[in-house]
Order: C-alpha cells, then sequence, then structure tokens
C-alpha cells in the first residue's frame, strides 16, 4: 500500500507503528493519500521509497515522500505447544498477572490486534528467559 512519510524518516526497511493523524491533518487536501490507508495501532514495514514530494507544514523539513508499507512482521513469544514453523493462529491475548516482566512486550507487541489471523514465520527457538507464570515459551516471527 501507498502512504506519505516525513522525508527525513522515510527510509527503507524500517518500521513504524501508527499512531493516527496530526490536528493538522484534518483539513489537509491530501489527507486520504497521507494517512487513509493506515490502521491506528499497526506496526508497518517501509519497502520503498519514491522519489517525488509534496509540501507538509508539520514534519521537520517541511515535507513528505511516497512509500510502500507493508504490515510488519512482529517478534513475539508463544506457548511452545503451538509453535509450528508454517501454521496459522488468531491471536489471543495471554493471560499474565505481572505486567512488570521484562518480556512483557514481547508477551503483548504492539501492532497485533486481538483476533488477528497470523502465521508463524519462523520460530526463533526457545526463550531463554524466564517466564513469571511458569509457561514454556518459544519467540516466534508472526507474519500477516
Amino acid at each position: 500500500m501507498i502512504t506519505l512519510i516525513g522525508k527525513e524518516i522515510a527510509k527503507k526497511d524500517s518500521s513504524f507503528i501508527f499512531q493516527g493523524p496530526a490536528e493538522e491533518c484534518e483539513n489537509c487536501r491530501i489527507k486520504s493519500a497521507c494517512v487513509g490507508s493506515l490502521e491506528i495501532g499497526r506496526k508497518y514495514t517501509i519497502t520503498d521509497v519514491k522519489d517525488t514530494e509534496q509540501r507538509c507544514p508539520i514534519h521537520a523539513e517541511g515535507k513528505v515522500v511516497p512509500i510502500e508499507v507493508e504490515l510488519a512482521d512482529i517478534e513475539m513469544l508463544l506457548d511452545s505447544k503451538k509453535v509450528f514453523e508454517g501454521s496459522s493462529f488468531n491471536y489471543e491475548k495471554p493471560t499474565c498477572t505481572f505486567k512488570e516482566c521484562e518480556y512483557h512486550k514481547l508477551c503483548f507487541p504492539e501492532g497485533i490486534k486481538e483476533g488477528d489471523k497470523v502465521t508463524i514465520a519462523k520460530d526463533l527457538r526457545k526463550f531463554p528467559g524466564e517466564c513469571e507464570m511458569k509457561k514454556t515459551l518459544k519467540k516466534i516471527l508472526a507474519r500477516f
């Protein structure tokens, strides 16, 4: 999908999580091309940066460039019994009472939502850390 991003941050293979449009975007004539196709809370990877520019008052250099993006792969922890490369599942947030756990962000990664259908693109091996809930976990690369 094509969208627009600040020229200063348009780097191929970089990722971002769309947090929503700025207030100044509300009446912009290119709003639909810029943020219209992005979903709040999703993580995107830039796959290509185009050579053209548009003026934009909210970015540092005052310019945006067209980019191609796709939903980003997401690293996450999953119950090891469910990990089979190539298998698909609907994401459900795990049950965990330890919000201060250093691995919390891997169990509850940004960019994925409850019910999303994802495929295990890669088994990144047994997780070397220790789960506070005493679960056996594996780190995976989830793909939409």
